[in-house]
């Protein structure tokens, strides 16, 4: 059996004011698609201002996203390889 090591880098950007957090995430895949995916957090007025917390939620956020993107990628490939429709299981 041969083993190969294949790695992702994903990139995580965020944006920021006092209310909310805007996080971009991207995976560069090996094949040369990209795939791209968003996430958000607002800050409660009477919330302590926590940066580091928003950034945490919106990358969680963007990072879901970006995994439900990965696995309708992969089910896509799936689909046009055997010719039948795959069903993804999403948790």
């Amino acid at each position: 059996m041969m083993h190969t090591t294949v790695g992702w880098h994903v990139e995580l950007e965020f944006m920021e004011d006092d209310q909310h957090t805007k996080a971009a995430a991207l995976v560069r895949l090996p094949d040369g698609t990209e795939v791209r995916a968003h996430g958000h957090a607002s800050r409660h007025h009477s919330d302590v201002q926590q940066p580091r917390v928003g950034e945490e939620v919106a990358g969680a956020r963007a990072l879901n996203e970006l995994a439900m993107r990965l696995l309708d990628k992969a089910h896509g490939e799936i689909d046009e390889a055997s010719g039948r429709i795959s069903h993804p299981i999403h948790v």
